[in-house]
């Protein structure tokens, strides 16, 4: 079991990083912003907000817990990490497209694993100032110099659901389980991290996504989030996520639910599932 004091100081230092990287990030959001791509074909972007918000974190969570291991998306992994029980996975801006686009759906994310599962999360929006955490069966967010307890919906109607998709990578594969299941309403919305944090707080039921290419960076909070607001979060096949793999790429997929829906949705996600050859 956890001890509450050390929960305690984890959440306040992941919160207080995630705010500090925020900090940097609106510094660079409201000047100029270069961009450069990490690959020929120019699908990955990074930005100097990136890299600021990636040392801040990495720094800060080295210096407060240093026999921890660390994942961040714009650094190199603790070399040792997968001897670790503990892994700190960091993504600096979720969402650097929305970042680019200057549309405000990004977000800081700062997840803690022990022993593969995730367990605590922080996800912070910069430019509403708005921040979602979650640990064991308690989730939150704070706004506006308030903090109020989050908890899932209580739709268990696919009818009167509604999915979060992705505003960058539309897919027509979630339109085609939501229209399978007789969801009407598909939101487009930038970030994971804010599109699960909208499953947490009860404004949507469900998040699918099918990429292959989301990391446990991706995931770590979001989970924590989720599952602490009383939801659920596993791959399309309706596996737990797995982290300290030793490939962090998550290879089938995510699913955030409210947890009433999830067995419906993992049912409907199979179709999908065989055409990939996942099962």
């Amino acid at each position: 079991m956890y001890d509450a004091a050390a929960v305690q100081k984890e959440l306040d230092i992941a919160c207080l990083l995630a705010r500090r990287a925020g900090e940097a990030i609106l510094r660079h959001y409201e000047g100029a912003l270069p961009v450069e791509y990490k690959d020929a074909g120019q699908s990955d972007p990074v930005t100097a907000a990136d890299r600021e918000a990636n040392a801040i974190i990495v720094e800060g969570l080295r210096t407060a817990f240093p026999d921890d291991a660390v994942l961040a998306e714009e650094s190199a992994a603790s070399a040792d990490r997968r001897k670790k029980s503990r892994l700190w996975c960091v993504d600096p801006i979720d969402g650097t497209r929305e970042l680019i686009a200057r549309n405000g759906q990004f977000a800081v994310m700062i997840g803690l694993a022990i022993a593969g599962q995730a367990r605590l999360g922080v996800v912070f929006q910069p430019t509403s100032g708005t921040l979602f955490w979650g640990y064991g069966d308690q989730a939150g967010i704070e706004q506006f110099g308030e903090r109020t307890l989050l908890h899932v919906s209580a739709c268990g109607d696919p009818c009167q659901a509604t999915v979060v998709t992705s505003r960058s990578h539309p897919s027509r594969a979630v339109a085609r389980v939501a229209a399978a299941m007789g969801i009407k309403r598909v939101e487009p919305l930038g970030s994971v991290g804010l599109k699960v944090a909208a499953v947490a707080r009860g404004r949507a039921e469900l998040y699918i996504s099918f990429s292959n290419r989301t990391m446990e960076w991706d995931a770590c909070a979001p989970e924590a989030i989720v599952r602490a607001s009383g939801g659920e979060m596993t791959d399309v096949l309706g596996e737990p996520l797995q982290y300290n793999k030793p490939s962090v790429e998550t290879p089938h997929g995510m699913v955030a639910s409210n947890g009433l829906l999830h067995p419906a949705v993992i049912a409907a996600l199979r179709a999908e599932a065989v055409e990939r050859r996942w099962i």
